[in-house]
């Protein structure tokens, strides 16, 4: 592969990377529901426990993400993305309906339905990103998981803000937006998402660390913007719409980094062009290693073959750190252990998420889109924070990322006890504690798979382990909270109920942060129990850095 060809490659690599940031960007839309859970309570009268039913149908929509798994592997990203994004259009165009008033409300089954084909169409749209991406940027799955899970937390506040600077919180317009808008920016990457050919030079991996540097900075001053706006609110329509107008600008600038790799590209046809007239002889040098050299990889390889029949011959089934079948790594025992503590720190997060508004009105708040941005953006910083610090702790100390998972469980279990204790203000420090744990453990989670577990088979055990959403909805939103609220709560005139107090979810809340410190064990467990693992993937790295310094690059 020439020069030009090898960064015109990583020019396309780049524009991937950017229209998978656009779709991480509209795909957190399965967050959004307190912003219209409660048009949806009151148009068809519901209880607590029907309306959280109906969130976790939305969440069941998740469990059939193993399909979205098991496409990954036979079907391209394109086709992958257009079914997400269809099963959006159809979902949440069907709630709009409703919501909107176009139509009579749907019987409940027929809400569930749609709750769940909306819920799916994510899984689509996340499997389609993360597996094409990781695979793209295998060395530094760290910073792409959090970069693009980043964004995914970010989704909620960007649509949340949208709506509320151009409709007034509208949440009959806010359903439009959730409808059509991820449905026209899958269109886009699918012209431009696909698997590229590696690079595994030294220049290319320390070009990446840059580029992804520019990324960071560029969420960051997303999330703080964002940040802003909550804070001041919308003053005129002026103002809001300008508001709108620069966060387009801001999602758009990442368009800089495959458009300086392409014009770096061009420069360089000229300049290989040259070297081949000049120097005739140039390939022939560069082409023929010195005799050390030949030497050194002459043994790498024979090594490499003893290792490899040695374990051909000896292995039955692979160990940790190496590829499996998606059999094999659900007959270990470090599976279940992720899998059960992942369940922990998502499923408490997603019941937090999913009552927000109803806790938000327990604690004598009116308006809630305050506390749903700040769980959004802080989300976000969790993900983007631990996605590049996990990263930079395994390369330089063989830090095993479980522990960062380890770490978010125990504040966890703080935010939500704050939560139980109904303090003044305790709302605003809840919110934002419990997303940024829930940022940290989807983001630290998904290298922590392909790490133990390959990248074979990983967009089918990336959606087995997505199916602790549904299935932690299920038990700490659908069975805790709407029962015990429920059990708190007086009936309304014309069906429904509400509740007015602390005592409305101080116990959902206890009993969630017991749960987060049993999340807490699991997850110092698993990263005992992986620490060789990591220490291998720190040594690895090691002589590739002595072997650049020695070449002075």
């Amino acid at each position: 592969m020439g020069i030009r060809e090898s960064h015109t490659f990583s020019a396309w690599k780049w524009l991937g990377f950017v229209s998978a940031v656009w779709v991480q960007t509209i795909s957190g839309n399965n967050y959004t529901f307190s912003n219209y859970s409660d048009a949806i309570k009151t148009l068809m009268n519901l209880t607590q426990l029907q309306l959280n039913n109906l969130s976790v149908a939305k969440d069941v929509g998740k469990a059939f993400g193993l399909l979205a798994g098991l496409a990954s592997d036979r079907l391209p990203t394109p086709v992958i993305l257009l079914i997400g994004a269809i099963e959006g259009l159809i979902g949440y165009g069907a709630q709009w309906l409703v919501v909107s008033q176009k139509i009579h409300p749907l019987p409940y089954w027929q809400m569930c339905i749609f709750m769940c084909l909306g819920g799916n169409s994510t899984t689509w749209m996340n499997t389609a990103v993360l597996v094409t991406c990781i695979r793209n940027f295998r060395r530094n799955r760290g910073p792409v998981s959090g970069i693009l899970k980043g964004y995914v937390g970010l989704s909620t506040a960007i649509f949340t803000d949208l709506c509320s600077a151009l409709f007034s919180d509208d949440p009959a317009r806010f359903l439009v937006m959730l409808a059509v808008i991820p449905f026209a920016v899958c269109l886009v990457a699918i012209l431009f998402l696909r698997e590229i050919p590696q690079s595994t030079s030294v220049a290319a991996e320390k070009e990446e660390a840059r580029y992804f540097a520019i990324f960071n900075i560029v969420a960051v001053v997303v999330a703080v913007y964002l940040l802003t706006y909550d804070l001041i609110g919308s003053t005129n329509q002026v103002f809001s719409l300008v508001f709108a107008v620069m966060l387009l600008i801001l999602l758009a600038s990442p368009l800089a980094v495959p458009i300086y790799a392409f014009v770096k590209s061009w420069r360089l046809v000229g300049f290989e062009a040259d070297m081949e007239r000049q120097q005739p002889l140039l390939k022939e040098e560069t082409t023929s290693p010195p005799a050390e050299t030949k030497e050194i990889i002459t043994e790498v390889a024979a090594a490499a073959s003893a290792d490899d029949a040695t374990v051909l011959v000896e292995k039955t089934k692979p160990v940790i750190g190496e590829e499996h079948t998606i059999m094999e790594a659900m007959q270990t025992w470090d599976f279940w252990v992720l899998f059960t503590s992942f369940l922990c720190g998502v499923g408490t997060g997603m019941a937090v998420i999913n009552n927000m508004a109803q806790i938000g009105l327990a604690l004598g708040h009116a308006d809630v889109s305050i506390f749903i941005s700040l769980t959004s953006i802080w989300g976000f910083f969790g993900r983007i924070i631990s996605g590049s610090v996990s990263e930079y702790f395994l390369k330089n100390a063989g830090t095993p990322r479980p522990l960062w998972n380890a770490a978010s469980q125990i504040l966890m279990a703080v935010g939500l006890l704050l939560m139980a204790l109904a303090l003044p203000g305790c709302l605003y420090i809840g919110s934002i504690v419990v997303g940024m744990c829930y940022g940290v453990r989807l983001a630290v989670t998904v290298p922590v798979a392909s790490e133990l577990f390959g990248l074979k088979y990983y967009g089918l055990l990336y959606n087995i382990l997505i199916l602790n959403l549904p299935i932690g909805s299920f038990l700490f939103s659908g069975l805790l909270a709407g029962y015990l609220y429920d059990a708190q709560a007086t009936p309304t005139p014309g069906g429904g109920n509400t509740c007015v107090g602390a005592h409305c979810y101080g116990l959902v809340f206890i009993i969630m942060a017991m749960a987060s410190l049993i999340g807490f064990g699991l997850d110092v467990l698993l990263a005992i129990r992986t620490k060789n693992i990591y220490t291998k993937i720190f040594n690895s790295r090691k002589p590739k850095k002595s072997l650049a310094a020695s070449n002075g690059q």
